[in-house]
């Protein structure tokens, strides 16, 4: 069972490689862009039948080692 998780900074948390990003854009001609966040993105697959187990087991990688919980935010979705 293969899943995507995607971690982001928290709003509160300053995002300086976001706005090094959103500056080089600006900086290009692209001025519309109102915000950005730059974030992570794994892709895990699980070797379980039961969707409710194998979330599980991704969620619990996540606070694991994945995601630091002070200053990220994430969010599991089924591929």
């Amino acid at each position: 069972m293969k899943f995507s998780v995607t971690v982001i900074l928290k709003k509160d948390v300053l995002d300086p490689q976001g706005k090094v990003v959103e500056n080089t854009l600006a900086s290009m001609g692209l001025n519309s862009i109102k915000s950005i966040r730059q974030g992570k993105f794994f892709q895990i697959e699980v070797d379980e039948k039961d969707h409710t187990t194998a979330e599980k087991k991704v969620d619990e990688m996540c606070k694991k080692l994945l995601v630091n919980l002070i200053i990220e935010d994430y969010k599991i979705s089924k591929i």
